[in-house]
C-alpha cells in the first residue's frame, strides 16, 4: 500500500476503465478519497461484462468523471503523479482522440459502436 500518500497529494487513479490524475481529499480504511484534475484515459464504452461484443441487452454509453468529481478509489490501486498537471478539458479532449485513434484501427462492429457513443459524449462534453 500506499502509506506515504497524505492529503492534498497529486495521484494517478484509475476508476473502473478510465484513468486520472486527481488529488487526495480524504483517507479512508480501505480507499482514499480522490478529486479528479485531469483525464488521462476515457472510460471504455460498451458492457464490461461483455468485453468487446455489440451482441448485449445495452451497449453502455460511459462517460469520464468529472472535473472536481470525487471518488473512492482503493488504496492499491492510487499511484503518486509527479508531473504536469494538465487542465481537465485539454486533457479529456486528448483522452477522447486517443481513444478514438485506438478504435478506428480496430475496425469491428464493437469499435464502430464504441465511436458513435464517443461522438455522442463529445458533444455533451463540450457544448457551449
Amino acid at each position: 500500500m500506499n502509506e506515504s500518500l497524505q492529503i492534498g497529494d497529486t495521484v494517478k487513479a484509475p476508476y473502473k476503465t478510465g484513468v486520472y490524475i486527481g488529488e487526495i481529499t480524504n483517507i479512508r480504511p480501505e480507499h482514499y478519497l480522490v478529486k479528479v484534475l485531469s483525464v488521462l484515459k476515457h472510460p471504455t464504452q460498451g458492457d464490461l461484462h461483455s468485453h468487446k461484443s455489440v451482441d448485449v441487452p445495452i451497449f453502455h454509453e460511459r462517460r469520464a468523471l468529472a472535473e472536481r468529481e470525487q471518488t473512492n478509489i482503493p488504496k492499491q490501486m492510487v499511484k503518486r503523479f509527479d508531473g504536469e498537471v494538465p487542465g481537465y478539458k485539454e486533457s479529456l479532449k486528448g483522452a477522447i482522440d486517443k481513444l478514438r485513434q485506438e478504435l478506428e484501427s480496430e475496425k469491428s462492429d464493437w469499435s464502430r459502436m464504441s465511436i458513435e457513443k464517443l461522438n455522442i459524449l463529445e458533444k455533451d462534453y463540450f457544448k457551449e
